[in-house]
């Protein structure tokens, strides 16, 4: 049995849960609304404060795809409830990060400012110059769009100059050597 998708997931108060035909859920709590078709194999249930999500069958595909579902479910509703966010740091001379308006802009040593737009739902917060807050109730996209933020400038092994997340390690390298 999947160990992830036998979990019940408790809904908070304030959180509705709503499940129409072929899997359609929509998830409404204080900081918005999500909605996602989930695969119409699962059974889904809202049963006294709990969505139970079971399989029909034990074939491979659907043992993948309970914990998958289950998972989804589970980080909707936290993603209504708390949100999710993601920290970037912007290390190296001369790099620095600001806002203007719903633009990004990023100085990363090109010669041109690097300018990104909000996407609808997200927002992105810069703290002193070298720390960028991607925050929104879609775990999926406020990680990609931290994503697509740090691959303006990946962090580089020698003097780990770039763009990380606050929770990456850099593997650095030890560079050239002089002549002995």
């Amino acid at each position: 049995m999947s160990r992830i998708g036998r979990m019940p997931i408790a809904v908070p108060a304030g959180v509705t849960v709503d499940i129409a035909e072929n899997n359609k859920v929509t998830v409404k709590g204080p900081k918005g609304t999500l909605e996602r078709v989930l695969p119409a194999e699962m059974e889904i249930k809202v049963e006294d404060g709990h969505i139970v999500v079971s399989r029909p069958n034990d074939l491979k595909r659907m043992k993948s795809l309970h914990g998958l579902t289950r998972s989804l479910i589970a980080n909707m509703v936290h993603g209504v409830t708390e949100g999710y966010e993601k920290v970037l740091e912007v290390n190296g001379v001369g790099y620095r990060a600001q806002k203007q308006g719903k633009k990004l802009i990023l100085s990363l040593g090109y010669s041109h400012p690097v300018e990104m737009e909000d996407p609808e739902g997200l927002e992105s917060t810069v703290d002193g110059q070298n720390k960028i807050v991607v925050k929104g109730i879609d775990k999926e996209k406020v990680g990609q769009y931290a994503a697509e933020i740090r691959d303006k400038r990946r962090p580089e092994p020698y003097k780990g100059k770039g763009i990380k997340y606050a929770d990456e390690v850099i593997r650095r390298k030890v560079g050239k050597t002089g002549k002995k």
